[in-house]
């Protein structure tokens, strides 16, 4: 079965060392959930400024994992610059956050 994020990723930055890469996925685990919760809240209330701010700092933790999210994280963002309601970018912070459940049970998984 194939993973929502990538192994190969993370051991070539941890240099294989599997200590590290624990270490790499717990903080992962530690950050990004109340990133997500503060990402979905702030687009729930329309607020942008702070939506972007979010979508922005997951964005290379996101990529640091291999987590092929990319086009509805620059989604976000680029809604955060519009006048366009919610409505417009509930299709990618779904997906987000649906592929992000996913590799927070993932990592769980591997690294407990």
């Amino acid at each position: 079965m194939s993973k929502n994020y990538s192994i190969e990723s993370l051991k070539e930055i941890a240099g294989n060392d599997l200590d590290f890469m624990a270490i790499v996925a717990q903080t992962f685990l530690e950050e990004i959930p109340p990133d997500l919760a503060s990402l979905e809240e702030a687009i729930a209330n329309d607020n942008k400024e702070l939506a972007y701010q979010f979508a922005h700092k997951m964005k290379p933790n996101l990529e640091m994992f291999g987590i092929d999210l990319a086009k509805q994280i620059t989604g976000i963002e680029s809604w955060t610059k519009t006048s366009k309601g919610a409505d417009t970018v509930l299709p990618h912070i779904e997906l987000v956050s649906i592929t992000l459940h996913r590799v927070f049970a993932e990592l769980k998984e591997d690294f407990s």
